[in-house]
C-alpha cells in the first residue's frame, strides 16, 4: 500500500527574535524595536528544548493508573463485587448475639421473669410481686429457607452489574487512551506549527535585510522595506501565539493523563516513522463495533435489569424461614438458667395495598428502557464507527493534497526569492509566496498530525485501544 511521508519540517536550528534585521534609516541607530517580546520569545523557545523524550505508551500506561476518572471506575467496580458479596448472603443465616437488663414490677412480666429463672412459685403473690430484676443474654439465628427464587434473581442481576462496571472500564480505558494520544500528538502539532512560524518569521527577516541592502543600492524603494516589516511583525506576532498554543497543548496532555508527566524539558518524542501511515479502511460491515465495551456495558445492565424483573414479580409469592435462639436467664449473676425458641414460619402478603403490583411494573419499565438504551448505544456504535472512518480518508487525501502543495509552494518562494534579490519581482509577490508557503505548510502538518490521531480514532472505535 502506498504510503504518504510527514510533513517536510526543518529541525529548529534558530529562533527568530523581534528586532531582527530592522530597516537601515540614515541618522539612526541600529537596535531591538521590541526588547520585551524578544526576551519572551527566547524564553519560550528555551521552555520548548526538551532535555528528553515522553513516549506515548508512558503516558498512556501514566493515565491509566492517575486519570482520576480510571481512579473512580476501579472504585465502582470494587463497590459492585462487593454488591455480588451481599447478594450471596442471603442464602446464609443472621446469627444475633444480644445482652438485657431488665428490672420490673409489672405482674405478668415480672411472673414470666421468675419463670425463665426457675423461681416461680405458687405460694407467691402474682398481683405484688414486687421489684424482678432479669438479665438474659441470648443467641438467635434466622435463615430463610424458600422465597420463590428471588435470591437467585438478586444474585444474578449483581453479578450482570459488576461485569456491566468491568465492561464500564474498559470503555473508559479505550476512551481514554485516545484521549492521551490525541493529546500527546496535539503537543508534536503544537511544536510544528512553532517551527513553521520560526521558518516564516526567517524567511521574512531574510527578505528585509535583501531588501535593506536593495535600497542602500538604490535598487529598491523605502516601501519595500516597510511592508517587508511589517509582515515580520504580524509573523513575529504569529510565533507568540503558536508558542503559547504549544504550551497549552502540554498543560491539555498532563491533564488527560491525570498529573504533570510532561513538561518543558521532558517533551513527546517524535512522531512515528512515515511508514507507519496508511490509508484507513471503509468497512461497509459495522460490526466491528459488537467488540466496543460500551456496547457489551450496556447489554449487561439490560439483562441485569431483567432478573430485578423477575425478582420483583416473585416478592409476591409465598416464603418460608426457620428461625432459633437460646436464652439464659438469672436475676443476679449468677445461675443462670438456659431456655431455648425454635420454630419455622410461612407468610404470603395477600394484599399490600398495590405496592407489589406498581413496583412490579416500575421494574418491567426499566427493563424496557435498559433494553432500548443498548439498542441506541448499538446505533451510535456504530455512527462513531462510520465517523472514524470517514475522518481517517479525509486525512489522508488532505495529506496527500498538501504534500504536494509543499513541494510547489517551496519551489514558488525560492524563485521569488531569487528574482527579488535580483530586481526581476517586487515585494508583493515576494510575500504572496511567502504566506502560501506558511499556510500551506500549516495545512500539511495539520494534515499530517490529524491523520496519526484519526488512526487511534479508528482503533478506538473499533475497541481495540484495550484487550
Amino acid at each position: 500500500m502506498k504510503t504518504l511521508p510527514g510533513p517536510r519540517l526543518k529541525n529548529r536550528c534558530q529562533t527568530v527574535n523581534p528586532g531582527d534585521a530592522p530597516i537601515s534609516r540614515p541618522g539612526h541607530k541600529r537596535r531591538s524595536a521590541f526588547p520585551a517580546f524578544g526576551a519572551l520569545g527566547c524564553a519560550l523557545a528555551l521552555l520548548l528544548t526538551p532535555a528528553r523524550a515522553v513516549t506515548l505508551d508512558a503516558c498512556i500506561r501514566a493515565a491509566l493508573e492517575a486519570n482520576p476518572d480510571a481512579q473512580a471506575a476501579e472504585a465502582r467496580i470494587a463497590a459492585a463485587r462487593e454488591a455480588v458479596r451481599q447478594a450471596a448472603s442471603a442464602w446464609y443465616p443472621t446469627v444475633t448475639v444480644s445482652s438485657t437488663l431488665a428490672r420490673t414490677d409489672n405482674p405478668p412480666q415480672a411472673f414470666f421473669m421468675q419463670l425463665n429463672q426457675r423461681t416461680a412459685s405458687l405460694q407467691n403473690d402474682f398481683n405484688q410481686p414486687g421489684d424482678v430484676d432479669n438479665w438474659r443474654n441470648s443467641v438467635g439465628a434466622k435463615v430463610r429457607l424458600l422465597d420463590a427464587g428471588q435470591r437467585c434473581y438478586q444474585h444474578a442481576a449483581a453479578k450482570l452489574g459488576a461485569r456491566a462496571e468491568a465492561a464500564g472500564k474498559r470503555a473508559l480505558d479505550n476512551e481514554l487512551v485516545h484521549q492521551v494520544t490525541r493529546a500527546y500528538y496535539g503537543v508534536l502539532q503544537a511544536q510544528a506549527f512553532v517551527q513553521v512560524r520560526e521558518e516564516s518569521a526567517a524567511s521574512l527577516a531574510e527578505g528585509l535585510r535583501v531588501a535593506n541592502e536593495r535600497l542602500r543600492a538604490g535598487s529598491a524603494m523605502k516601501s519595500d522595506a516597510l511592508t517587508l516589516e511589517v509582515q515580520l511583525a504580524e509573523a513575529r506576532e504569529d510565533l507568540i501565539r503558536a508558542r503559547h498554543g504549544a504550551l497549552l497543548a502540554l498543560a491539555a496532555l498532563n491533564t488527560a493523563i491525570g498529573r504533570d508527566l510532561v513538561s518543558a524539558t521532558a517533551l513527546p518524542e517524535a512522531a512515528p516513522k512515515d511508514e507507519a501511515l496508511q490509508a484507513p479502511v471503509i468497512e461497509p460491515n459495522l460490526d466491528a463495533v459488537e467488540a466496543r465495551p460500551e456496547l457489551e456495558a450496556a447489554q449487561l445492565a439490560a439483562q441485569a435489569q431483567e432478573k430485578m424483573q423477575r425478582k420483583t414479580e416473585r416478592e409476591n409469592w409465598p416464603t418460608l424461614s426457620a428461625f432459633g435462639s437460646a436464652d439464659w436467664d438469672s436475676a443476679a449473676n449468677t445461675d443462670f438458667q438456659r431456655s431455648y425458641f425454635v420454630g419455622a414460619v410461612a407468610e404470603w402478603d395477600l394484599f399490600t395495598g398495590f405496592r407489589q403490583s406498581g413496583a412490579a411494573a416500575e421494574a418491567k419499565a426499566r427493563a424496557a428502557a435498559a433494553k432500548a438504551v443498548a439498542q441506541k448505544a448499538l446505533n451510535n456504535l456504530r455512527l462513531d464507527l462510520r465517523q472514524a472512518q470517514l475522518a481517517g480518508s479525509e486525512a489522508w487525501e488532505r495529506l496527500a493534497v498538501t504534500q504536494h502543495s509543499v513541494v510547489s509552494a517551496e519551489e514558488a518562494l525560492r524563485i521569488t526569492s531569487e528574482r527579488y534579490r535580483q530586481g526581476a519581482a517586487d515585494v508583493t509577490d515576494l510575500l504572496t509566496a511567502q504566506v502560501g508557503l506558511t499556510a500551506t505548510r500549516s495545512r500539511s502538518t495539520a494534515a499530517y498530525y490529524d491523520l496519526l490521531v484519526a488512526q487511534s480514532n479508528l482503533k478506538r472505535a473499533r475497541g481495540e485501544l484495550v484487550k
